[in-house]
This record gives structure tokens, C-alpha cells and sequence, in this order.
């Protein structure tokens, strides 16, 4: 490594909700313990993937749902910083950690280390609609959206709406409490939205928006690390080949793709808005009119982040790190070919998109290394752990989650 970390400052992996199989919390694990940083994090029970990693050096067991008030949250956390004992740096894995930091920054300022950003930006940002607003505001392209608050509204949406269209919860944090869709849902009719509309209550927690048709899109991530003043110190751009569930969920296999068109819109937005701290953004490219749209930003690490390093071996999370402890960050460019797996959702996504019609020109036909979420030669109980508590429940929710974007089309 041509940097050293600060290994004085631990990080703590901050997760709310149950989702033990969390590749994105086991990898962020592995590459700050690599550099010698004394790492923490939450986990549902002793035996998660997360938990078994060799470079834990404690699991705190804390289950949580994600739906608990944020004042139980926040004294959880300021008990976990006293028994870690030195200001560690926070690495928020999903919206509702990511949130809370940023709401409660006086709260937790003394107990840990986190970029400081305008208090409520990234639950803006994690709503569908804030998402929208600011889009719009800012000039960035997005796919064309409708917020219904009623019933009504939607039948009169449905009179005139082209079909499929797309349903999402709207706010990131009901989605555990009152979910009205489970992820994003493809409708294929009228009559179908009018039938799953009936059970969204009277106030509908969704956004409808324009489907982009898979055949005229090419799906897009972005990956970043920003500083205080907003200037990204780590700024990475890749291609989706699949993802489950198949076209609108987490990614399942994805390269390292060099795109200074959309890395320069990226810069761009995070610029305009202020936002500082890590990203992960995906956008889709549609051939009809030539435009990156942007559907969904996430203000914390994305699961996949470990897809993206650089030759310097500098990631979002290692940069972060560097970062808020004082450090240089080094420049240097991206591994453009390298390749990303999931290994327990890959192949029903592979079985999925064979005859999607999705297709990826820009994808290398060979990659030119591979990293794979779960399997590590230095550290392979995590991949272990993940088989034993994947084989049954997770071929059930996998299940479950195909049936629900299948019931979705109708």
C-alpha cells in the first residue's frame, strides 16, 4: 500500500434492521481491518457473516428493526462508543443509520468521527421524492414521476398514464414499518395498479413513476467519497450487468467501467447540493434520448462498494478513513474491467436476464480481475456463515421476492 492507516482510530459498522446477509458490511470490514484499523460493528446475533470475520475485533449484538424511535438509536450508539472506548469513525450501511448520524451530529459528535453535512440532506436525498424535487431543481435528469396522495389520485393517474409504470415506497424509512411495494415494483396495467393501490390505505407512501424500458437501457452506478468542501477525493463509475430481484434490486454482477461523462454529472450534483461524505448512486442510461437518469441516491456505502478501487488501493470507505483522520488520500485511477460477484444471488439473477432483453455494450467481454462479495482466501469464515444461514431461508425470500416482481407486471 502506498498510504498507511491511522491505527488509533477504530470504525464501526452502524446497521439498522434485520438483514444478517449483508455482503456490504463483511467487506467494508475487510478492507479498514487490511490497513490495521481496529474495527467494531452491530450485528443482529453472534453468528452473522460480519461477526466471523477475523478482522472483528467485537460484534456488538444489537437487534434492531429500523423502525425505533431515534432517541433509542442514539443512546444504543453513545453506549457502544463508551465501551469502544476512543472516537471511532462511523461507516453507516443502510439510510436509517445514515440518517440519524447526520440528524443527530451534536448528539454523537464527542463519541465518533463522521462527515459533517447539512442536517437534513440525506433523508431528503434517501426520499423518492426529495430525490425527485432536487433533480428537477438542479437540472439532472430523472425519470418522470407522480406522488399520489390519495386513492382518487390514483385512479386519475391511471386514466392517462402510460403503462408499465413503476411503484416505490417513497420514503426510505416506513419502508420496515408500512411498506406499501416490497422494493421496486413493476406494473403492467390499469387494472393492476388499481388492484395493489387498494391495499396502500388512504394516504399512499409511493411514488409512481415512468418505466424505462430494459431493452433501451444500460444501468449505471457511482460510487464516491466527498470531503467537507464537497470536492470528491474518490470518485469511481461502473455498469450493472444483473442485479436481483432481476432489473430494480441489489447488484448481483457488475465492472469497473471508466464514464467521465457521468462521474462529471455526479460531481456536478454533489457540488451544487454540498453533500460531503460517501455515495452510492444508480442511474440508467436510456438510448432513446441519449440521458443518464438518476433513480436512486444512497447517502452511505453501497453494498457493492468493494467493487471499486483504485490503483493507489483506495476505496470509498478507505478514503473516508483517510480522510476524517487527518490523512492524504491518494489519487490515482480506477481498476476499469475489474469485476464484482455476489455469490448466493448471481446465479438466479443470471437464470433471470437470459432472455430479458437487457443487454450491457459497454461491459468488458473478459474481466481483468474479479472480487467476489463473500469468498476471501484471508478471511473465508464469512463466506461459510453466509451458506449456512442462506441455504433455506434465503432461497425462500429470494423466492419470495421473484413472485412479487412477477405479480407486479400483471
Amino acid at each position: 500500500m502506498p498510504f498507511s492507516a491511522d491505527h488509533a482510530v477504530p470504525a464501526l459498522i452502524v446497521k439498522f434492521g434485520d438483514y444478517p446477509l449483508h455482503h456490504g458490511g463483511v467487506g467494508a470490514i475487510r478492507s479498514l481491518g487490511r490497513l490495521g484499523v481496529p474495527m467494531y460493528a452491530i450485528t443482529e446475533d453472534p453468528y452473522t457473516p460480519a461477526a466471523s470475520s477475523r478482522y472483528l475485533r467485537r460484534a456488538f449484538v444489537w437487534p434492531t428493526t429500523g423502525t425505533e424511535e431515534p432517541e433509542r438509536l442514539v443512546e444504543g450508539l453513545l453506549r457502544i462508543g463508551k465501551r469502544i472506548g476512543r472516537p471511532a469513525v462511523l461507516v453507516p450501511t443502510d439510510e436509517e443509520a445514515a440518517v440519524l448520524i447526520a440528524e443527530r451530529q451534536k448528539e454523537l459528535g464527542d463519541a465518533f468521527l463522521f462527515p459533517r453535512v447539512e442536517a437534513g440532506l440525506p433523508r431528503r436525498l434517501a426520499s423518492k421524492q426529495g430525490l425527485h424535487e432536487l433533480c428537477v431543481e438542479h437540472g439532472i435528469p430523472t425519470p418522470v414521476a407522480a406522488f399520489p396522495q390519495s386513492y382518487d389520485d390514483i385512479e386519475r393517474f391511471a386514466r392517462t398514464a402510460r403503462f408499465p409504470v413503476v411503484a416505490k415506497n417513497r420514503e426510505a424509512f416506513v419502508r420496515r414499518a408500512r411498506p406499501a411495494v416490497n422494493g421496486t415494483t413493476r406494473i403492467g396495467s390499469r387494472e393492476a395498479l388499481l388492484s395493489l393501490a387498494r391495499d396502500w390505505g388512504e394516504c399512499p407512501g409511493v411514488i409512481l413513476q415512468e418505466y424505462l424500458p430494459r431493452e433501451e437501457a444500460e444501468d449505471w452506478i457511482v460510487h464516491a467519497y466527498f470531503d467537507a468542501d464537497s470536492n470528491p477525493r474518490a470518485l469511481f463509475t461502473g455498469v450493472k450487468v444483473r442485479s436481483w430481484p432481476p432489473h430494480a434490486g441489489m447488484t448481483a454482477n457488475a465492472y469497473v467501467v471508466d464514464n467521465p461523462e457521468l462521474a462529471d454529472i455526479a460531481a456536478r450534483f454533489i457540488k451544487q447540493i454540498g453533500f460531503t461524505g460517501i455515495i452510492d448512486l444508480d442511474l440508467r442510461f436510456d438510448r432513446r434520448d441519449g440521458q443518464y437518469k438518476l433513480l436512486d441516491f444512497n447517502p452511505r456505502m453501497g453494498a457493492q462498494f468493494r467493487l471499486f478501487e483504485s490503483e493507489s488501493g483506495v476505496d470509498v470507505v478507505r478514503a473516508m478513513h483517510l480522510d476524517l483522520t487527518g490523512r492524504t488520500v491518494p489519487e490515482g485511477e480506477q481498476r476499469a474491467g475489474h469485476r464484482y460477484i455476489v455469490e448466493n444471488i448471481d446465479l438466479p439473477a443470471l437464470l433471470a436476464y437470459r432472455r430479458s432483453g437487457y443487454t450491457t455494450p459497454h461491459a468488458p467481454t473478459r474481466a481483468s480481475g474479479t472480487e467476489l462479495a463473500w469468498l476471501a482466501g484471508d478471511d473465508p469464515l464469512p463466506f461459510l456463515t453466509m451458506l449456512a444461514r442462506f441455504v433455506r431461508p434465503g432461497a425462500k425470500h429470494l423466492y419470495q421476492l421473484w413472485r412479487t416482481s412477477r405479480r407486479g407486471g400483471g
